[in-house]
């Protein structure tokens, strides 16, 4: 039997300055530019002998797969590859982790 009721003059011009402000942050981000393009990230890890590969692995504290991957633009299966050369090689040193995300340092 209700149904709904009618709103009183302060409420509805709640509701119309919230409707202006919500059009205004909307044309802001319409003013951000275009989106930025996504690059496709490489497959093929860097040569694990390289020298410039092995300087910039030093520069870094901690080697995570993400990390590593983000550092040089490729896949994090190819960074983990990539961690996994290191220590064979005995470049990289195994620190701690689990299963799915092993972290390394360089000596």
């Amino acid at each position: 039997m209700g149904g709904k009721k009618k709103l009183s003059l302060k409420q509805i011009e709640r509701t119309q300055d919230k409707k202006d402000t919500e059009d205004k942050d909307k044309k802001k981000k319409e003013k951000g530019g275009p989106p930025k393009e996504r690059k496709a990230s490489s497959v093929v890890p860097p040569d694990a002998k390289n020298e410039k590969t092995i300087a910039e692995l030093k520069k870094m504290h901690v080697l995570t797969p993400f990390s590593v991957s983000t550092r040089f633009n490729i896949r994090i299966s190819a960074a983990k590859d990539l961690l996994d050369q290191l220590q064979q090689n005995g470049t990289a040193k195994y620190v701690s982790g689990n299963h799915s995300v092993k972290i390394y340092r360089v000596d």
